[in-house]
């Protein structure tokens, strides 16, 4: 009995050995190094696979860019492909939500800094030229071009897009008019002036860099482009 008591006491030591063992591997969500590991692998595959689309979207085109490709250049396997996206929509409506996100992380940051001033706005410009359109080409490609139109549920997700990043310009706009003690001409005229500044970004990223290749001139484009926006946005306010 004693003998059997001994080995049991070893046995129970030996257990709380190993459990204190696997506590020391994991972290503080419960997930095992190795665990830690294969999700960093599915991130890394994740945003690789992202990565392989957006390249291709824009210097392929979107109709052109297949499944087998995208898979090529990620370098995983079509099956794996189809493991984290449905489809090629599926990827392109990801795709857009990540791009979205960074621009509007970008003009945001811009707004804040400043304390939603005049000259918030004009950073806001600055960077979308300068920084946004030169830096990330593919991006800028894909959510003014090879999105437009693919299908009724893209085009609704696009549309979703942009009234976030009209709401926040409308919204700086807004916190601008407060922080000068002024208001604007009529109670739409915030909401027109965020509609105007985003098209204008569309329309002049679209003519200058789209559809053709002028980016040398930017930093002009970008003085001349947020000089208009200003002197509307100070024609437009009232003391």
């Amino acid at each position: 009995m004693r003998r059997w008591a001994l080995r049991s006491h070893t046995l129970s030591k030996e257990n709380k050995m190993k459990k204190t063992k696997t506590s020391a591997v994991t972290d503080s969500n419960g997930l095992s190094k190795t665990a830690l590991r294969r999700q960093r692998e599915r991130e890394h595959r994740y945003e690789s696979i992202l990565k392989a689309a957006e390249i291709l979207f824009a210097r392929e085109g979107y109709l052109q860019a297949s499944m087998e490709k995208i898979a090529d250049s990620a370098e995983v396997s079509v099956g794996t492909l189809y493991f984290y996206f449905k489809n090629k929509e599926d990827l392109l409506v990801r795709l857009l939500d990540k791009i979205s996100f960074e621009l509007r992380e970008l003009l945001g940051s811009e707004f804040r800094k400043a304390d939603f001033s005049l000259d918030g706005i004009k950073k806001a410009g600055q960077v979308f030229f300068e920084e946004f359109c030169i830096k990330h080409p593919e991006k800028l490609t894909i959510i003014f071009k090879e999105s437009m139109g693919r299908s009724i549920m893209v085009e609704e997700y696009r549309k979703q897009i942009f009234d976030r990043l009209i709401s926040d310009v409308q919204e700086a706009l807004k916190r601008l008019s407060e922080n000068r003690g002024s208001k604007y001409q009529s109670s739409l005229s915030a909401e027109l002036m965020a509609v105007s500044i985003l098209g204008m970004y569309e329309r002049i990223a679209y003519h200058f860099l789209i559809w053709q290749d002028r980016s040398k001139e930017l930093k002009t484009i970008s003085k001349d482009t947020v000089a208009f926006i200003l002197g509307g946005i100070n024609n437009l306010c009232r003391q």
